[in-house]
């Protein structure tokens, strides 16, 4: 048997590999900083044995409380990922499974890669109403992509869509892919509506680094993006630094920044309750979106999720609430799970790129719902 995560994304480090039923691996921390918890990794020559691999410090990763009722995933061709059976004892997270095939891949969610991200871009910048621009460079020195879809002329509503700041959710990746094909799809009418009154501004992968490195969280240089937005550093995380300052020259009417959360199993908003000066306008403009998106997709709810801050209590390092409370505007994380849709279970599957792209679809919808209250 072999194992190996020497390619995009990858994550794991092989402690022992004697016998198939008690393997032994550890998750690597992040690049310059101390958070773990994302996997992704290929297992060789075990097609008919049944395997148990061990990750022996997942009771020390960033969110132990994320393995409870967690079932890994695993796929023979990385296109079609499914759910294998997993346990957690509060130490070793243990994913028990026996390969039909001689070689298949397990991760924390299904991986979406640097690759994928690159097609997606340039198939989007095709569209006679998308154009692809480059803000700046990230840490290691790659590109940080922006689609700008719509034309932006005077009068228009600025909407801001970011995902990936923590690299280790490519649920965010696959949700931006299906928002994203909507609205350069020229048959939706939807879509048509909202190019005709807004133009977008979506950063598909805030994290290009951190994404290839394998990190759950940080970028290049340690740095938890979403903790920059207060005052980012064009040195340690030019992501957040370039970005903010293409929004202070754009403008936002509408800020979404989408994740994924390891604990909560459900699709949830985090609202920016706690800004100073947050007012009744903001406060009814959050709860039309929420109320939108419900109305429309089943996948969404609102009754979990974090606590809401108290008045003035926001962190402002954090993106949605730096953009609401700088520009005064409607800004939201929207926050996935790793696990399953509590509310909609999938045995098989889990939460997967598939509800993650429709869910983007839905948001979309919601969007135009909205959008005339903006402003």
């Amino acid at each position: 048997m072999k194992i190996n995560s020497r390619f995009d994304g990858g994550n794991i480090e092989v402690v022992s590999l004697k016998t198939n039923d008690d393997i032994q691996l550890k998750i690597e921390k992040d690049t310059g900083a101390d958070y773990f918890q994302w996997f992704y990794f290929r297992l060789q020559d075990a097609a008919g044995y049944p395997c148990k691999l061990n990750i022996i410090n997942a009771g020390e990763a960033y969110e132990p409380e994320g393995w409870k009722d967690y079932n890994a995933c695993a796929s023979y061709d990385r296109l079609n990922w499914f759910r294998v059976p997993t346990s957690f004892d509060d130490n070793v997270l243990s994913i028990n499974h026996t390969p039909e095939y001689n070689s298949v891949f397990y991760a924390y969610f299904a991986p979406y890669s640097h690759e994928q991200l690159l097609d997606l871009l340039h198939r989007a910048q095709l569209s006679d109403d998308c154009i692809l621009e480059n803000l700046g460079d990230t840490v290691e020195g790659r590109s940080i992509d922006m689609l700008i879809a719509g034309e932006p002329t005077k009068g228009k509503k600025k909407i801001w869509i970011i995902a990936r700041q923590h690299p280790g959710e490519p649920m965010a990746s696959w949700f931006m892919e299906g928002f994203i094909s909507m609205l350069l799809d020229k048959n939706n009418p939807v879509s048509r509506k909202l190019l005709s009154d807004c133009v977008f501004y979506l950063v598909p992968n805030m994290n290009v680094d951190g994404s290839i490195n394998g990190n759950l969280r940080a970028n290049g240089a340690g740095r938890n993006l979403n903790r920059e937005w207060s005052d980012p550093d064009p040195e340690n995380s030019p992501e957040v630094y370039h970005v903010f300052n293409k929004m202070e020259e754009t403008g936002v009417d509408l800020n979404l920044d989408i994740h994924g959360d390891e604990g909560l199993p459900c699709n949830f908003i985090s609202g920016t309750e706690g800004i100073p000066g947050f007012s009744n306008r903001l406060e009814n403009l959050q709860n039309d979106f929420i109320d939108a998106l419900i109305s429309l997709t089943p996948d969404f709810q609102d009754e979990h999720g974090y606590p809401k801050d108290k008045p003035g209590n926001a962190n402002l390092s954090i993106c949605s609430k730096a953009v609401a409370y700088k520009f005064d505007c409607l800004s939201l994380t929207l926050e996935m799970p790793f696990k399953d849709n509590k509310n909609m279970p999938d045995p098989v599957s889990g939460w997967s790129p598939e509800r993650s792209m429709i869910l983007g679809e839905s948001v979309l919808q919601a969007i135009h719902s909205i959008f005339p209250k903006l402003r």
